[in-house]
């Protein structure tokens, strides 16, 4: 799983399933493939992905597909079925899947706000991001109503099973980096349905926020860091880096002591230059104060100027995701244990693969 998820996949039928994502904000250029029971967000449009050993053959009459390695069968996997959802509209005519999108098997994802202070300027853009693709397309909204998102969320559980639901979104002018927009955003959700839900947003001016989002109904908080590096960060990322790395830090601990060990989360891209052993020992360091570390291969988005980047190998990841499964285990933290989110979904890392209860 994790060769497949750092090589990609060809796909003999590229229109098998719900529809692969491309451009926008998350898992972009993937489609989620289901191998022995496990779901993965994995590329399929990424210059790594035309070139990959793995080729899905074209579902057959009961919607699976076999998984080659060139010509050698490995196993059999399925796509996750167009959502039912999908096929409703707004009252003013908006369809539902410009508001909010099925991720993995059973996540609703939605960008709350597809504008971002950061991608509206060359200078500070991050070099990897696609946020404003999937608007320029119009496949989505620049702004998601509290209404709107509340309306989806409600027919994404009643028609899908829907089990949790992740609300990011761009950074707006404002000092709070999005906290506003996703505790009303929440607030109105909860009011609607009985949904976990997860927020996402850069760490905001002040700690009181954490409690607002908590009030607003907001389980569980990702802050994501992304790349660790200093110069890395001013290369990859200069509007984003304008955070202190010590905001994180300070943030990490404050939103911990609101929400709990193991329900807040970050994000560290793999691959993008940051060594095994600097992402670990952020790990570890996380892990101490209780935030789940979600590493994740880093996936070269088409449009954006890191799109010829290479995708790191899977040597190079289960250096890394080995010896951090044995980290989250000692520190008592799951994947599993998560209430909402990209940690609990796991479909764009084999992170929970590798943890393991601790030998008795």
């Amino acid at each position: 799983m994790t060769e497949l998820q750092s090589q990609g996949l060809r796909l003999l039928d590229p229109g098998s399933g719900a529809p692969s994502r491309r451009g926008g904000a998350g898992p972009s250029d993937h489609k989620a493939v289901t191998v022995d029971g496990v779901t993965l967000m994995v590329p399929v449009h990424t210059a790594t992905a035309f070139s990959s050993p793995f080729v899905a053959d074209a579902p057959g009459p009961d919607g699976r597909s076999t998984l080659r390695r060139g010509h050698i069968p490995i196993a059999s996997i399925a796509f996750p079925t167009l959502p039912r959802f999908y096929a409703r509209s707004t009252a003013d005519g908006i369809p539902y899947s410009h508001i909010a999108t099925l991720h993995g098997a059973d996540v609703l994802a939605t960008t709350v706000l597809q504008t971002c202070i950061r991608y509206e300027s060359r200078r500070k853009a991050c070099r990897f991001c696609a946020i404003g693709q999937s608007l320029a397309a119009g496949r989505t909204i620049a702004r998601k109503t509290p209404q709107q998102l509340a309306e989806v969320a409600q027919a994404a559980v009643e028609l899908d099973g829907v089990k949790h639901m992740v609300m990011t979104t761009g950074t707006p002018p404002t000092p709070d980096r999005g906290a506003r927009v996703l505790c009303e955003s929440a607030q109105a959700v909860k009011a609607a349905v009985e949904l976990p839900l997860q927020a996402q947003c850069e760490p905001p001016d002040t700690d009181a926020w954490f409690q607002r989002l908590k009030d607003a109904g907001v389980d569980t908080l990702g802050m994501h860091l992304e790349v660790v590096g200093e110069a890395l960060r001013q290369r990859l990322m200069p509007g984003k880096a304008e955070v202190p790395l010590q905001r994180y830090w300070d943030a990490f601990e404050a939103a911990v002591a609101v929400f709990g060990r193991g329900q807040v989360s970050t994000y560290l891209l793999a691959g993008l230059g940051d060594s095994a052993e600097t992402l670990l020992a952020t790990s570890e360091r996380l892990l101490k104060l209780g935030v789940y570390p979600f590493v994740v291969p880093f996936v070269p988005i088409s449009g954006t100027p890191l799109e010829d980047y290479p995708a790191p190998p899977a040597e190079f990841m289960r250096s890394v995701l080995e010896p951090l499964g044995r980290l989250v285990a000692e520190a008592g933290l799951s994947a599993g244990d998560i209430k909402a989110g990209c940690g609990r979904c796991a479909a764009c890392s084999t992170l929970s693969r590798y943890e393991a209860p601790l030998a008795a």
